[in-house]
Parts: structure tokens; sequence; C-alpha cells
């Protein structure tokens, strides 16, 4: 049963539709469908336009390009947890022979490998796939064009040659790996390489007239990890809420997190963006999203979701171009997040403390800067300053005595309480940083020592 807050309200639903419908008419695209999420579970669905004289739904197919990216980044982190692969390994350790093998496999999933962003002529969206029969005739001559690890530049080879290492290390094709391991365990059976009816046909869409033409679909033979799937709005959703939550029959949550946290840098004047391991990263007013946008001859699509919020939004359309899906996506979040922000969870006390640690909770001091150090709810820590900016962090306990840091400028850092010979805590020390009770208190373990003369006034 659903409960009240799960249901969107009737004016949320309506501004919905309206956006939707203004896209559609607009951009001047055939259909376009597009549907909402909340906390996992979609909550919303609209279409306009038409697919073989009917109007789409949430289970009409449509090509997602791109998105594909972020399945195939999926499969890539499996392999990783069950140990099989180093992200910080290179290609050549477990693909030899490409030419390219010194770039590291993280370097692959977040576009920082220096690979070509496209495959050599004829262009690859729009030819079969049987032109590029091996890896060779996706990298050509010249594969590299900017030193690996120095600035993100998107490559679409570079993730045919994700597909290929997940086929290397698994045995079996990257299709059949893809539907094992991530569609069915998320109930995705209506994600597939090649379109099953209803599916939407690909148009072009005259420039300057209100006329249309059919875009062939190519199947994209190795170059299918960075673009060949079909899906739906219902199944993208599934998608978004385990980008958001996480899933152990897929990913762990922390996993998860570890697709969405940044890699490299955008390109200049670009900073409302990044990108994660195999997801785009996007700054949308206030708001961070996380997904993916795609697009193929005939579809363009969009899938953000905002992890703060709960929140997903996913677009499709069957035109080579005309509609940014991505931002539409972007805007019905705004829409359903800021007209019905997520209720928190009530507050609970904790059932048990662990009373050594509520002792350490409090004010502490970093030479004269003030910060509290707060016991959490989910039995981590938390060090937030008190007065002004200042570098806060989040911390897990490290299983030897000490914490880590999760977030921010402490983030991989030890946080440890130091104690005296007689058991008392002398003080925290964090990255050599210490905390100490007081503010330059004598006799504290303040680096370089207190001056005996204590605090004076202006003439003292």
């Amino acid at each position: 049963m659903t409960t009240p807050w799960e249901e969107l309200l009737p004016g949320t639903r309506r501004a919905l539709l309206h956006r939707v419908a203004v896209a559609q008419a607009e951009a001047r695209v055939p259909s376009v469908v597009a549907a909402v999420a909340r906390d996992g579970r979609m909550v919303w669905s609209g279409a306009r336009g038409s697919v073989g004289g009917q109007e789409p739904d949430a289970g009409t197919q449509y090509r997602i390009g791109s998105i594909t990216k972020t399945f195939t980044a999926v499969l890539v982190l499996r392999l990783r947890d069950e140990g099989l692969i180093g992200l910080s390994d290179p290609l050549e350790k477990h693909l030899p022979g490409t030419g390219v093998g010194e770039v590291t496999v993280a370097q692959l999933l977040d576009h920082s490998a220096g690979l070509a962003a496209e495959s050599p002529a004829p262009w690859w969206e729009r030819t079969p796939g049987e032109l590029r029969p091996e890896l060779a005739d996706v990298l050509g001559e010249r594969p590299v064009v900017h030193p690996a690890g120095r600035r993100h530049h998107y490559s679409n080879p570079g993730f045919t040659l994700l597909g290929s290492l997940v086929e290397a290390v698994r045995g079996m094709p990257w299709a059949e790996a893809l539907r094992r391991e991530v569609l069915e365990p998320l109930s995705m059976d209506r994600t597939t390489p090649q379109p099953v009816a209803p599916a939407a046909g690909g148009w072009a869409v005259h420039p300057w007239a209100d006329v249309m033409l059919p875009e062939r679909v190519e199947s994209l033979g190795l170059m299918a990890p960075a673009g060949q799937l079909w899906s739906t709005a219902a199944d993208l959703c599934r998608f978004a809420g385990f980008l958001v939550e996480g899933d152990e029959k897929v990913l762990s949550a922390a996993s998860v997190a570890e697709l969405r946290t940044p890699s490299v840098a955008p390109e200049t004047g670009q900073w409302d963006g990044g990108y994660g391991l195999g997801t785009q990263l996007m700054r949308h007013g206030d708001r961070t999203l996380v997904g993916h946008t795609g697009s193929l001859p005939g579809f363009v699509a969009g899938l953000w979701a905002s992890v703060a919020d709960g929140v997903a939004a996913v677009v499709l359309a069957n035109a080579t171009s005309g509609l940014a899906s991505g931002s539409v996506a972007a805007e019905l979040i705004g829409i359903v997040a800021d007209a019905e922000p997520r209720i928190p969870a009530p507050w609970k006390p904790l059932p048990e403390v662990d009373q050594e640690l509520l002792a350490l909770t409090g004010p502490w001091y970093w030479g004269t800067q003030a910060v509290a150090l707060k016991l959490t709810a989910d039995g981590g820590l938390e060090l937030c300053p008190l007065r002004g900016g200042g570098r806060g962090s989040s911390f897990v306990p490290a299983g030897d005595g000490g914490w880590t840091g999760l977030d921010g400028y402490y983030a991989g850092e030890t946080l440890r309480v130091v104690r005296r010979p007689d058991g008392s805590v002398s003080h925290l020390d964090l990255g050599s940083f210490v905390f100490t009770r007081g503010p330059y208190e004598p006799g504290d373990a303040v680096p370089g020592g207190v001056d005996a003369g204590g605090w004076r006034g202006l003439d003292g």
C-alpha cells in the first residue's frame, strides 16, 4: 500500500505534465516520455506525441545512447569488488595487445585516459558495427590525443575497451554479463540491446519545416558498451533508484557512491558539471545531480537523480536533436523537490550509546579554532566548525581503534584518540593536527608547546 506522502499532489502532477508538453511542442519531437521517481519508486509518468499512432507510456522503449556507459561502469565496479581487477590496474594487465594498455581502468571510466573522442571514420553511430570488427578498427592509428590522467576528454572508444575488458575477465559477451548481473537483479526486463515492441522509431525533424525523416537503427558491434541499449522510463526509474541507494544484489551503497564521486576536473569554463566513474555530475541551481545523458541518431535521453532529495527523473524522446532531454529531466526534479520537499524521518534517540564515545563529544580546539565533535545516529562521528568557516568531515570506524574521514579536507585521513598513561584523553590527532579540549591550555600536547606566560592583554 502506498503511503500518502509517496503520491504527488495534483498541482505537482500538472506542473510536470505542462513542462513535458511544452518541451515536446517547442522542440518539435514526434514523442516524449517522462517519469519521476521518489525514494526509488516511480510516482509519476507522462507523455506527449505519438508512437505508431498511440501515445507512448513508461513501458515504451526508446534508445538511450550513452546512458549505456553507466551500466558498463557498474559491470566494471563489480569486477573490482570481486577482486578480479583493480581500478589502478593498467588495461594491459587484463586486456593485452590494444596498444593503449598503459592507461588505467579508472582513467577509462572517468574519461581521463586521453583517448580520442570517436573511432575513425565512417561515423560509428550511423554505420554498422561490422565495419569495426576488431579493437584496432575502433581505436585507429592515433588513439591517444592527450597525456593520460591530465584532463577530462570524453571518449566513446574508451568504453568499448571497458566492455571488452568485461568480456575478457568474465568470459562471456558484454550483453550477457549485463543481463545476468545488472538487468535481471534490478528487474529491468524492458532494457535490452535490441528493440522489443512496443518501441519508438527514430526520426530526424527538418529544422525549417514540420516534416520528418526516419533514422536508420544500427547495431554498434564492439561499440555497444558505449551506447547500444534500449530502455523505458519505468526501467530507468529503477536504475536511478539504484544509483542513489545501491543494491547488494548488484553493487553496495559504498561502491555506488564511488560511481557518483567526481574524478577529474571538467573543462575550463564548465564548472557546473563533472564526471565520476561512468556517471555525469551536474549542478542545477543549488542541487547536485548524478546520472547521464545519451543520444544516437533518432533518439535523445536524460536520466538525473538528486541524492539529497531522493528524487530522480527520466526523459526519452525519438528525435535526433532539438530536445535538451537532460535539462528537462533536471527541471522535473526541481518541480517535485521544490513543491514537495522530502519529509525527514522522525528523530529517535539511540537505543544504546558507547559511553567512551559520548565523553568525546562537544567542543575541541585546533589552536584557537573551535570545532564540535558529534556522535551520529549511525554510530559515526562528525567534526563541525563552530565559528566562521573551517574544515569538517564525517568519520567511520577504521577497525584499528581509529576513524577514517569520509568527505571534505579530511577524506581518507585518520582520526585517533590519544590517551595519557592513566587512560584519560589527552587530545585528538587528525592527520597530525592536534585538537585539545581548551585553546592552548598549559600542559596540553600542542605542537611547539604553549607560552609559559599564558594569555594576556595588549600590554601584558
